[in-house]
Formats: structure tokens, sequence, C-alpha cells
């Protein structure tokens, strides 16, 4: 397994400004910058989940936004309706949700999937009538942009963007690569 040597590197560390599954010490890390409406990240979910089935409480995940707007004109505001969702504690749901139903990026399909997630509607509906999150997207799209991204998904693990194999065992494997350069690399205690 070649170890990922892209010169792109993470510029902003996973944080709680971030939604992520995991722990934020975990010793492997994955964030993916996506777009609600791409059809290469809604293939690549079902390639995450498994990745992050099966290391557990090993893998921090993060997924930051980076609708690419030009291409796809509800993305940023499928990315706006996951944010609001997130502030009612559903971001996870709503994600799915918006991966699994790109045809379905209407505001009368935000607002109906909202509600059936249990969210509260006026609330929901407020946030995105005043774009309330738009700052919080922007910055994902800047930090996303000082890293090297350029379409989606992108991915990086340990910080390096990765470049290879979209399956599991192929990310997995540069997951635990980058850990042991990383650890290795680490200066030794009291030196």
């Amino acid at each position: 397994m070649a170890i990922p040597t892209s010169t792109h590197v993470l510029t902003a560390p996973v944080s709680e400004r971030d939604h992520f599954s995991g722990s934020l010490g975990a010793r492997l890390q994955l964030v993916e910058y996506g777009d609600y409406e791409c059809p290469f990240c809604r293939a690549a979910q079902p390639v995450v989940e498994e990745v992050t089935r099966r290391l557990d409480q090993e893998l921090c995940c993060a997924y930051r936004h980076f609708p690419i707007v030009s291409a796809h004109p509800h993305a940023l505001h499928a990315a706006e309706a996951a944010e609001a969702a997130g502030a009612q504690g559903k971001f996870w749901a709503m994600h799915a949700w918006l991966f699994e139903h790109q045809d379905q990026l209407d505001d009368e399909s935000l607002v109906y999937h909202a509600m059936r997630l249990g969210l509260d509607p006026r609330r929901f509906v407020g946030d995105l009538v005043e774009h309330r999150f738009i700052p919080k997207i922007r910055e994902d799209l800047a930090t996303g942009a000082r890293s090297g991204v350029n379409g989606t998904p992108t991915f990086f693990v340990n910080s390096i963007r990765y470049e290879g194999p979209r399956d599991p065992e192929s990310i997995i494997m540069a997951l635990e690569a980058t850990a042991r350069v990383q650890a290795g690399a680490a200066p030794s205690p009291g030196g």
C-alpha cells in the first residue's frame, strides 16, 4: 500500500465546529469535503459509512461543505438545510436523506423531511430564509480551497489529501499507513 503523498494538507484541523462522528482524539481521521447534489459524493457515501462502521471508535470522520453551485444549483441550499437540521441535533439524519434524495432538494421536500425528522418547522424554515448558516458554509469552502480542494468529494486521511481508490479497503489502508508514518515521525518524549 502506497502512503498518500499529496502536497495538499488539511489547513484547518477538525474541531468542535465540524460535524463529526467518533472522537476528536481518535487515532485515525477522515475528512470529506462534499456537495449534496454531486452524484460522486452520493456514490461515496456507502463507502464512508462502511469505513466508519469498520473502524468504529478508532476513527473521527468529519464532513465539510463544498457546494459547487456552478454545476449544482441546489447544493448550497441543501447544505443550509443540513446545517439547519444540525442546529436541532439532526445533522447526520438530514445528511443521509439529502444524499439519498438528490432529486428532491426543492424547498417543499426539504421542509417535509425536516418535519418527518421531528424538527421544529418554523425554526428550520426561518434558518433557511435568513441564510443563518451561510457563514459556516463559506468557511468550509474557504478551508477547502486553502487545502487544495477543487472538486467533490475530496477526502483527507490524517490531514493528507487522499487521491487513491474510493473503496473501504483502500481508504482504511491509507488511514493506517499515514497514521503509522505520522506516529513514527513524532518526536520521542524528552527529545
